[in-house]
């Protein structure tokens, strides 16, 4: 028989074995969970389900055809989708299509990233701009971004300036509200933690205040980008010109143009297609990543 262990007497100090074996079990609670999951059991979680869909999705859309209930001119057959998109993938238009306007994309969100963070740090750390400009913030975010279209044409011409600043307007303001609201949820005790140990300024913003923040910054990064992409479409659809070349917005609008239905909805589907690669090579992996850092996902 093993022999009993009398109880421990409150307060009395711990063994060595016993307090490591304790800060050991507190480790093993702050450690996030990793399981990797097979390849294969991944694509049957994740890729069959939008496989699925998809093909559900052009099987309604062939019945519809085939019933004849809507003219031919509205909604065509998928195989004459299919052409068309084919034709644009053949002749090697579309790497011309697709570079104008994932280029424009990239660079205007670089541009928007640079001037929203300081902006979003101001508006949180500062109450005076908050209250000046915070609002305005708030309410750029929920206008429209086509709205800005015409003004820019008559401020900077049919130029890549026009579609910069219609970019940038619909950018900026929810990266800077992400931001804000990643560091509004900070716990308190962070910013006296670094004050307390010498950091201010960008030490602070830099070293506490992005790292604490970057789960709610992303998320508006990622808003930030659906709000620039769909603000770079209505601009290319809207001031098209020789001078801009043609995007997916001026392929869209090109098909419009001449009755082409095929052809509109197969810059349509480019258009999502573009989107849904951007959040699953780019925002998908980064969101990820800081989740399973701060050991609020399970490893994949």
């Amino acid at each position: 028989m093993q022999p009993e262990t009398a109880p421990r007497p409150a307060g009395a100090p711990l063994a060595d074995d016993e307090s490591a074996a304790e800060l050991a079990g507190l480790d093993a609670l702050d450690t996030p969970t990793v399981r990797r999951v097979p390849w294969w059991r991944r694509f049957l979680r994740t890729g069959v389900p939008p496989i699925v869909a998809f093909a559900l999705f052009i099987g309604v859309w062939q019945v519809i055809w085939a019933s004849a209930i809507v003219p031919e001119f509205k909604i065509p057959a998928p195989l004459a989708v299919w052409d068309s998109f084919a034709t644009v993938v053949g002749d090697g238009q579309v790497l011309s299509i697709l570079w104008t306007s994932i280029s424009r994309a990239f660079v205007g969100f670089a541009m928007a990233l640079v001037i929203a963070v300081p902006l979003g740090l101001l508006v949180a750390r500062v109450r005076v701009v908050r209250a000046a400009i915070g609002p305005l913030l708030s309410g750029l975010q929920s206008l429209p971004s086509v709205a800005w279209v015409p003004a820019a044409v008559l401020w900077f011409g049919l130029t890549d300036s026009t579609i910069y600043f219609v970019v940038l307007a619909g950018s900026i303001p929810s990266i800077a509200n992400g931001l804000v609201s990643g560091i509004d949820q900070i716990p308190p005790i962070f910013p006296r933690v670094g004050k307390v140990i010498g950091a201010s300024g960008l030490a602070t913003a830099r070293h506490i205040l992005l790292p604490a923040a970057l789960p709610g910054f992303l998320a508006g990064c990622k808003q930030g980008w659906a709000f620039s992409w769909r603000s770079l479409m209505a601009a290319e659809i809207i001031a098209a010109g020789p001078l801009l070349g043609i995007g997916l917005g001026a392929f869209l609008k090109e098909g419009s143009d001449f009755n082409d239905m095929p052809k509109v909805i197969a810059a349509i589907f480019l258009i999502l297609i573009v989107g849904i690669g951007i959040e699953l090579l780019i925002f998908r992996p980064i969101e990820r990543r800081v989740l399973r850092v701060r050991g609020l996902a399970a490893g994949v």
